[in-house]
């Protein structure tokens, strides 16, 4: 018997998916199910290619009530800029969750992904900073860096934004698109310290292997977003930080031990008689989350295929009647 298949390329997916206060609330919803304990969802397959500088993530869950599942396959090559080509690509495929069959193949080279790693930002944000912000701080300078601050300020329209990155260029032109994209006073700091010093939102968007953001800054009423942290030895946070918050957040305490922030804390000898929250029971009300405007919050994001699953059924939806049909 023939069936179709949506296949949707990236053009029409960046015209039909925004990144919105929707967005942001159906991969709130996705962090609630893994409260549950009924969302299935194996540990992240990943493989590095060092000689190539890459590196590939494939993941997947399945979250009960939703039509389908994803699998995202999200290669990122690091040196491909220097040859003309981007450094993030990749897809995710949308089966159904009754019959195992294909629905849809969203060929959408990394630009989901971007999508739900900025609005799991927000959802952080949302339920852990501070609820006035004023001046909110970025470390990092690529497209997370740019979506991150876009994301926040949806939940906490801050006044200020600061902007700190290794390369003052590339620091001036992510200020400059921020600027004009919040409307809003946007300014580059050199010096990463005196950045968290005068916010009370940080988010870190690095590939660091070393700590760029030490235990010594961190200062009452501080919410910090490390989202970088996504593979096995990457680290943006000092790990002493983590001890010293009043309250650290992972999204998926297993996947943080082995590829987040949590993963230098534990191979320093730190955090290993603590059992993190998890963001999803801080939305549910099973954990308490920030209880006073002076805490110190930590959230760890390495990113779930609950929020893949999540965000390719809302995708499904509102491109229904749209993309290209191909019988299978």
């Amino acid at each position: 018997m023939a069936r179709d298949i949506r296949i949707v390329a990236e053009a029409e997916l960046r015209r039909v998916v925004k990144l919105d206060l929707g967005t942001i609330d159906v991969i709130e919803q996705a962090f609630a199910a893994l409260s549950s304990g009924k969302v299935v969802m194996p540990p992240i397959l990943s493989m590095e290619f060092v000689e190539a500088n890459g590196e590939v993530d494939v993941k997947t869950a399945y979250i009960p009530g939703l039509d389908g599942f994803a699998i995202k396959v999200s290669p990122g090559f690091f040196d491909n800029p220097k040859i003309g080509l981007p450094s993030l690509n990749g897809l995710m495929i949308l089966f159904s969750a009754k019959t195992g069959l294909v629905e849809a193949v969203f060929l959408d080279n990394g630009y989901l992904t971007d999508i739900r790693t900025a609005a799991a930002g927000a959802v952080a944000a949302r339920h852990l900073a501070p609820e006035t912000v004023t001046v909110a701080g970025v470390i990092g300078t690529g497209v997370q860096a740019r979506l991150q601050m876009q994301a926040a300020h949806l939940v906490r329209p801050f006044s200020r934004l600061l902007v700190h990155g290794r390369n003052p260029d590339k620091a001036a032109d992510c200020a400059a698109d921020l600027g004009r994209a919040l409307g809003i006073e946007v300014e580059v700091v050199a010096d990463p310290a005196d950045l968290v010093a005068q916010s009370q939102l940080v988010v870190t968007t690095t590939p660091s292997r070393l700590p760029i953001l030490s235990a010594q800054w961190l200062h009452p009423g501080l919410h910090i977003t490390a989202m970088g942290s996504d593979q096995a030895g990457k680290v943006e946070i000092d790990p002493a930080a983590l001890v010293a918050a009043d309250l650290y957040v992972c999204d998926r305490v297993s996947q943080c031990a082995v590829s987040g922030e949590l993963e230098a804390a534990l191979a320093a000898g730190l955090m290993t008689d603590l059992q993190p929250s998890e963001l999803g029971d801080i939305i549910t009300g099973q954990a308490l989350g920030r209880r006073s405007a002076a805490d110190v919050t930590i959230c760890d994001l390495t990113g779930t295929g609950a929020q893949d699953t999540a965000i390719a059924n809302h995708v499904n939806g509102l491109l229904e009647g749209t993309g290209t049909l191909v019988s299978a």
